[in-house]
């Protein structure tokens, strides 16, 4: 009866109210269209050109042989079958997910424990900021690569403190054992970008969480543990997805540790790297692209993994 009761006045109010004109029905009917819009969404357009063709086009090659002089020929699933037969393709998987699940997980420590060092009020917190931030612009370029190579070579820095020690470092670099792990090292260094955000999030905690833990007598460390994780946990996972993708498309670090050859004993051989052998070394350009579909069916599952897993350890306030 109450519903009835407010729909009668509002009803009453439609049909009291005059109708438009013949006039403004025309002017609704001839709008112009809104010409500024689409030419700002113009180079979206040809951006995605440039994205769906060469998608296309490699979702095709994928079916064929080709070599890059003759035209394709079609091959069917062939070049899929053999991604599960060459050994080189599981060594090249077996080396990205050691480093992805090993890097990862330590450089968003590293960057979250500088960030809560640099959340206690330091003075000249811009410069460190700075600082930190810097080898994240810097650790995937071929300069820092190669000064990466130097510091852990045979008489690099890190064995000539070694040897202050009676130490004998072994050869980083050209040892397999070893290889992989200065990557991991390189990688951690990198901590920069996530830092920054973790920072950003953890100046967006209300301070009285804090102040009401405390009278109540809690710890840092539980402080910590049952309100800043927690408000933070979304900003972890969204860390955690980048940086899993990131890692998965290695490459540049991988080429130039092994000179493009994924040595030594394949200990640095990369899925992208041995992507780009297959592709522009043996000319193999119908497998690699076969080797990309994979790459991103790999990258696609990691990511719905993460997205299932985070509703049992992510919390949203909402």
């Amino acid at each position: 009866m109450a519903v009835m009761a407010t729909e009668a006045p509002q009803r009453a109010s439609d049909e009291a109210r005059p109708a438009p004109s013949p006039q403004r029905r025309t002017r609704r009917r001839r709008r112009p269209i809104q010409w500024a819009g689409y030419i700002f969404l113009l180079p979206w357009f040809l951006g995605m050109l440039f994205t769906i063709v060469p998608f296309g086009a490699s979702l095709y090659l994928g079916f064929t042989d080709y070599d890059l002089l003759t035209p394709p020929s079609w091959v069917g699933l062939e070049n899929f079958i053999e991604l599960f037969r060459d050994p080189r393709v599981g060594q090249s998987l077996i080396v990205t997910f050691t480093y992805t699940l090993v890097s990862v997980p330590l450089s968003l420590i590293a960057a979250l424990g500088v960030a809560l060092a640099l959340n206690r009020g330091l003075r000249g917190l811009p410069l460190y900021r700075a600082v930190y931030y810097l080898p994240s612009l810097l650790g995937g370029s071929v300069a820092i690569v190669m000064l990466w190579r130097q510091i852990f070579g045979t008489r690099g820095i890190v064995n000539t403190f070694l040897g202050w020690f009676g130490i004998d470092g072994p050869a980083w670099v050209s040892d397999p054992s070893t290889a992989l792990s200065v990557l991991i090292i390189l990688n951690v260094w990198t901590f920069g970008a996530p830092m920054v955000i973790f920072l950003a999030s953890l100046r967006q905690v209300p301070t009285m969480y804090y102040e009401a833990a405390a009278v109540d007598g809690a710890t840092r460390w539980r402080q910590f543990r049952s309100i800043t994780l927690p408000l933070i946990s979304p900003i972890i996972f969204f860390n955690l997805v980048l940086a899993t993708i990131g890692t998965l498309q290695t490459f540049t670090q991988g080429y130039v540790l092994s000179n493009g050859s994924g040595g030594p004993a394949g200990s640095t051989l990369f899925y992208n790297l041995n992507l780009y052998i297959e592709g522009f070394s043996r000319f193999n350009m119908g497998y690699a692209s076969a080797m990309a579909w994979l790459l991103l069916v790999i990258i696609a599952a990691f990511t719905a993994v993460n997205f299932i897993a985070q509703k049992y350890w992510v919390y949203y306030e909402n």
